[in-house]
C-alpha cells in the first residue's frame, strides 16, 4: 500500500491519541467521516495499522520492577530458537524480546512484582532451559518510551503538484495535430 499525505496524516493523529473518534480524526485529516473511516479500514487490512493499546501505569497492577535480560544461546539453530521464542513469548512477564546481534541472542525486557519474582523467573523460566548457555539482567530503574514511529517515507506530493511544469522532453505539436 503507498501512504499518501492523508494516511500519514491520520497515522500521526492515532499514535499520539488512539482514542480520538472518527469525526474527530476525519476533521484532522480534512475529510469527510466516512471517508475517514474508509481510509481507517483500508489500513487496518492492509497491516499498517496493527492495534489499538491502553498504557496502564506499572504499580497500578503491581508491577514494582522492570529490567533487561540478556540472553546466550547454546547453540543456534532455527529449531532452538523457535522453541525459545516460543517459551519467552508464553510468559506472562515477558513484554517484549528483541533478537539482536553481538554476544548475547535476545534482549528480553520484562515486568515482575519484585527482585525476588525477578530472581525465580530467571532461574526458573529461563537459565534452566536448554537453549540457554548465559542469562545477564539489567534493572531498569527509569524508563521513557516513546509509542510513535518517526516517518521515514518521502513526503507525498501535494495535490496539484507537478502541474504547469515545463515539458521540454516532451514532443511539441503543431496545431494541426501532427508531430514536427
Amino acid at each position: 500500500m503507498t501512504l499518501d499525505r492523508i494516511d500519514l496524516e491520520i497515522i500521526a493523529a492515532l499514535q499520539k491519541n488512539a482514542r480520538l473518534s472518527n469525526k474527530e480524526l476525519a476533521a484532522r485529516a480534512g475529510l469527510a467521516p466516512s471517508s475517514c473511516h474508509a481510509r481507517v479500514r483500508a489500513l487496518t487490512r492492509a497491516g499498517v495499522l496493527a492495534g489499538y493499546h491502553a498504557q496502564v501505569t506499572t504499580g497500578a497492577l503491581g508491577v514494582t520492577l522492570e529490567a533487561l535480560v540478556a540472553v546466550r544461546m547454546v547453540k543456534h539453530s532455527q529449531g532452538a530458537f523457535r522453541a525459545l521464542y516460543d517459551h519467552m513469548q508464553s510468559l506472562e512477564e515477558v513484554l517484549a524480546i528483541y533478537h539482536v546481534s553481538g554476544v548475547n541472542d535476545l534482549q528480553v525486557h520484562v515486568a515482575v512484582r519484585d527482585i525476588r519474582h525477578l530472581r525465580d523467573l530467571i532461574v526458573e523460566r529461563f537459565a534452566n532451559r536448554p537453549e540457554v548457555d548465559h542469562c545477564e539482567t539489567a534493572v531498569i530503574y527509569d524508563l521513557f518510551q516513546k509509542y510513535a514511529l518517526p516517518c521515514y517515507l518521502p513526503a507525498p506530493k501535494p495535490p496539484g503538484a507537478g502541474k504547469g511544469e515545463s515539458r521540454s522532453n516532451a514532443p511539441r505539436r503543431r496545431r494541426g495535430g501532427t508531430r514536427r
